[in-house]
């Protein structure tokens, strides 16, 4: 019974993962904002006000599970991100929020901000997601020390 419910889980964030970006694909056209995809935006999003690596983006997960060099070359070739050298490190580029990339940030939070206010009213209670989140957190530090030290099943 565990097993079947484990791969419920595991499903259930796969379709809920691709969902969210519907949401967020379908909040980009109602802008009409078609030279960011759904993907990209979040990044953008995720990114915020902080100055990152593109390693430091993979490093928080914030690539999604797609290619990150690519994904900040399209935005930083449509203007949402401005790509510099880090003056410490010739070697590494940052990269940070153009004015248009702000934009599209403050329109994704009011988006998010409109949806966790209707979500609190006429879904579920902030102790609700709190459970979720931290079951999401043990499941996630599961899977990394099953990477560390790979679960074998008996013969």
């Amino acid at each position: 019974m565990v097993k079947e419910q484990y791969l419920e889980s595991i499903h259930l964030i796969e379709r809920l993962h691709r969902q969210f970006l519907e949401v967020v694909k379908g909040e980009l056209e109602r802008q009409d904002i078609q030279d960011v995809n759904n993907v990209q935006a979040v990044i953008l999003y995720n990114i915020g006000r902080d100055e990152l690596t593109v390693g430091e983006l993979t490093n928080r997960g914030y690539y999604l599970g797609s290619n990150v060099s690519y994904n900040v070359r399209k935005m930083v070739e449509n203007g949402y991100l401005i790509q510099e050298r880090s003056t410490h490190d010739r070697r590494s580029v940052r990269v940070r929020l153009s004015e248009k990339g702000l934009k599209l940030h403050q329109i994704l939070d009011g988006m998010f901000t409109a949806q966790a206010e209707k979500l609190g009213r006429d879904i579920t209670s902030e102790t609700d997601l709190d459970g979720a989140n931290a079951l999401l957190r043990r499941l996630e530090r599961f899977w990394i020390a099953a990477m560390n030290f790979p679960i074998r099943a008996a013969f």
